[in-house]
């Protein structure tokens, strides 16, 4: 950064009992405070909370199957029947294990009477085997974690630059309002002094009316600077918010800081800007986590194309040991198994789903297309109006500068009557109105400097 020429040196200074309100701590507060940002942060914990709820597929669960009936004094059946079961990750297989109680006069055939006990899965061969929904929950549910953080600080990025905005508007209007206080007072001194020359008869009447128009065309200007300060304060005050998450005024005895106002930001070449936005800009990042969460959906939806086979298989043993007399015997003998085979005679349901996801992709492809290609161009016209703004800063500045010597050189020969109020008056007007320009073009100018950054979603 490098410091520009003030404006006046006793700009801003009018106020003895001031304290300074840095943007960097104005921005602090901002970050921390300001409902956008913890809303902004409770995105992040809703998906934390969404991954927790899909790892729930996977809990293990234990479930108890119980039932007696006894009729007319006959034990027509009993049953006891509690079973382990265990999601697993590998090919939506699920590993179960238990162990029956069964008995009763009339009990179903294809139960096993007594106690015994078994160990089995459960996995698809077909559908299911590389993606089921149980997965694609999860995996959704890392890539929606990530992608809650990157819209986190995509809203971060979005109020901090409205942030700095309403704070380079306010130190505008505070340092336009400090110049025409000055020059009001001014204005009002000479007017004294010209009021009682001409009492003494030393000047003519219309001097009077000359300085008087002077000091009321300043009261004017100052009124309507004032004004413009005080909706700078109300905008201000919509970013103002404390840590019991109530909302208050800006305090009077605050002041902008007026010195970095005319400072010039150090900015990186655009081209890096675009390539670091590449990679690090929110909006796109979180377009393309979206894009990750839905191939995981287009890999799910083509399972719907496949036919469903799925399979199961225990291990029996008579008791409640499983493992017991682990061997040939138990692998030829005490099972059970079956098939499950299933396809739909046209697969209409599964195309339509296949191709909406496939659809979605290509539209959320052409979506961030787009996003990067204006999020390039945004950098470059910021970046280019930042330096049109510089270059009109300094044309300004000079301007201010020349007229400001003249004031000086005028005033002088007016104090040795030499000149008169009006060519006073109008070098004064001058100078208010390239002083008036140059503030504009400084808060323009922060504007878009701090917009280069925001276009490439780098402020936080």
């Amino acid at each position: 950064m490098r410091k520009l020429i003030f404006l006046i040196g006793c700009a801003g200074a009018f106020n003895t009992n001031a304290q300074v309100l840095s943007p960097e701590k104005f921005i602090e507060q901002v970050r921390t405070f300001h409902p956008i940002a913890k809303q902004a942060n409770i995105k992040v914990e809703k998906a934390n909370a969404a991954f927790l709820s899909a790892r729930g597929g996977f809990d293990p669960t234990i479930e108890l199957d119980a039932s007696r009936k006894t009729f007319d004094g006959k034990n027509y059946y009993f049953s006891t029947n509690p079973e382990l079961k265990l999601p697993t990750r590998i090919g939506g297989m699920d590993i179960k294990a238990g162990v029956e109680d069964n008995g009763g006069l009339f009990l179903n055939n294809q139960i096993t009477r007594g106690q015994s006990s078994y160990l089995g899965v459960e996995m698809p061969l077909l559908k299911g085997l590389l993606i089921d929904q149980r997965r694609a929950n999860l995996q959704q549910a890392v890539l929606f974690s990530q992608q809650s953080v990157q819209d986190r600080l995509k809203m971060q990025n979005d109020l901090l630059f409205d942030a700095y905005n309403a704070y380079w508007q306010w130190a505008g209007s505070y340092q336009l309002f400090s110049i025409y206080r000055q020059f009001l007072q001014v204005s009002l001194d000479r007017f004294r002094l010209v009021k009682l020359a001409y009492q003494n008869g030393d000047r003519a009447l219309i001097d009077t009316i000359e300085a008087l128009t002077q000091v009321q065309q300043f009261q004017l200007l100052q009124a309507d600077a004032k004004a413009k300060l005080v909706n700078a304060q109300l905008e201000l005050a919509n970013f103002l918010w404390n840590e019991n998450d109530a909302a208050y005024l800006l305090n009077d005895n605050l002041v902008p800081d007026t010195v970095q106002f005319q400072l010039y930001l150090a900015v990186e070449d655009p081209e890096q800007l675009i390539n670091r936005a590449n990679t690090e800009n929110p909006t796109l990042r979180s377009l393309a986590f979206e894009l990750e969460a839905l191939e995981v959906q287009r890999k799910l939806k083509f399972q719907s194309l496949l036919p469903s086979l799925n399979i199961k298989a225990n291990l029996l043993n008579q008791g409640f040991n499983v493992m017991k007399d682990f061997g040939g015997a138990l692998l030829q003998n005490n099972y059970v198994w079956g098939v499950q085979f299933k396809i739909p005679i046209f697969l209409r349901e599964g195309q339509g789903a296949y191709k909406q996801a496939k659809l979605k992709i290509a539209e959320t492809n052409y979506e961030l297309n787009a996003k990067q290609w204006s999020t390039a161009n945004k950098i470059r016209s910021y970046y280019a109006e930042s330096i049109l703004l510089k270059e009109q800063i300094a044309a300004a500045q000079q301007a201010y500068n020349g007229y400001t010597a003249l004031l000086k050189a005028e005033t002088l020969r007016f104090q040795n009557g030499e000149s008169s109020l009006f060519l006073l008056n109008t070098r004064e007007n001058k100078v208010i109105e390239t002083a008036e320009k140059l503030i504009q073009l400084r808060a323009k100018y922060l504007k878009a400097s701090y917009g280069i950054s925001w276009a490439a979603g780098l402020i936080r």
